[in-house]
């Protein structure tokens, strides 16, 4: 999985980057799905956190969170991001399932 982090109007200090490694961590187990992790946090009034996945089988999914705090809007973007792809990972299970039952 290619994983790209990008800061915009501000400069992304190590402790949040590894505050923002350490909840990428918690979409370890859905890496072989994902194609590319695209995640750029933004500084306007407030932080501004937005995240895209790509996945293995074409389909892309995006979240987008604003928070006064840069930590509470990368926890509410990676909550939002570890439902999709959970919803994601049930659809193929589903799909393929159906695959098996028709054989």
């Amino acid at each position: 999985m290619n994983t790209e982090i990008k800061s915009v109007h501000f400069n992304l200090h190590d402790d949040a980057k590894e505050y923002l490694n350490k909840k990428i961590e918690r979409i370890h187990n859905a890496e072989n799905m994902m194609v590319d992790l695209l995640i750029t946090l933004k500084k306007e009034k407030d932080f501004e956190a937005e995240a895209t996945v790509n996945f293995r089988w074409g389909v892309s999914t995006h979240v987008h969170e604003k928070d006064f705090d840069l930590n509470s809007a990368i926890d509410k973007m990676m909550d939002k991001l570890e439902s999709k792809i959970t919803k994601e990972k049930e659809k193929v299970k589903e799909k393929r399932q159906k695959t098996h039952d028709q054989q």
